[in-house]
């Protein structure tokens, strides 16, 4: 789907006004892994409630394929605009409705008018996608660790297909192998399914690894955008709060202080080979 942020500007009323966003113009990649960056209070979670229609601007408008989301404006068949967006909240109690997972699972399909027939097996197919048995589907939603509770919410969405899949912190509470499998999924996600995804993360490492465009927010403005190497080799993310990924300061390093250039490198195993070329 295409997405495209024109002149967007958004303020919290309530409970004073604050300005979250200002003169924001964007273009989501279709078919890419879209990396948001920026600290705290940046704005955000705020630019991808907009995209979900969750919250509506202030001013200018969001563009998504033949849909056009702004102030004062009727969003006709909205459903058809938000089955094809699937948003997994930061916290994922924040998503959940249900008591057992297979009837939050099945929440989102039948709100968006899912072939009953078709149901159970998305939910099996849904829960294998992020590394979940059967066994699952009869446990209390609120009784598992963060962790379950992260993937049960990432299978929720996964469930209705949706076009674009947005993650907000989507590692928080994953241990090391269960992230290693989030990543898995992202990358399949994409090349496989052809999804468009955008993925919200402190995590500078992790957007270094998987994301294909990022952008940087910083009080509510875009301060910085293009390829992730772009990006994560500016100087300026310190200024706005942020350090680059710690394979790109290693890189940088290795250059300065040994005059060698070995390029830049996603995986820190093909990096281990250029240093073995260049020794």
């Amino acid at each position: 789907m295409e997405i495209k942020f024109n002149n967007v500007s958004y303020t919290y009323n309530s409970p004073i006004k604050k300005k979250a966003l200002t003169n924001i113009n964007i273009e989501i990649r279709q078919g890419r892994i879209n990396g948001i960056i920026g600290r705290s209070g940046s704005g955000k979670t705020t630019l991808i409630e907009l995209i979900n229609a969750l919250l509506i601007p202030t001013v200018g408008n969001i563009k998504i394929d033949d849909f056009v989301i702004e102030k004062n404006k009727k969003i006709a068949h909205i459903n058809n605009l938000r089955v094809n967006i699937g948003l997994v909240f930061q916290l994922p109690e924040e998503q959940f409705f249900n008591i057992r997972v297979k009837d939050e699972i099945k929440f989102g399909m039948k709100y968006f008018n899912i072939k009953p027939n078709e149901i159970d097996k998305r939910c099996s197919d849904a829960l294998k996608m992020v590394g979940l048995d059967d066994s699952y589907l009869n446990k209390e939603t609120f009784k598992l660790s963060s962790g379950e509770m992260r993937k049960v919410a990432i299978a929720s969405i996964l469930a209705f297909n949706p076009k674009v899949v947005i993650l907000d912190e989507p590692t928080i509470g994953l241990d090391s192998n269960s992230k290693k499998n989030l990543i898995y999924l992202i990358r399949l996600l994409k090349t496989k399914y052809n999804k468009t995804i955008i993925l919200i993360t402190h995590d500078v490492d992790l957007l270094h690894q998987i994301s294909d465009h990022v952008f940087v927010l910083d009080n509510g403005k875009i301060v910085l955008e293009g390829d992730k190497y772009q990006v994560f080799t500016d100087d300026r993310l310190y200024h706005y709060g942020l350090e680059p990924p710690k394979i790109i300061e290693f890189e940088k390093l290795v250059q300065k202080n040994k005059n060698i250039k070995i390029g830049y490198r996603d995986e820190i195993n093909d990096l281990i080979k250029d240093i073995y070329r260049n020794a």
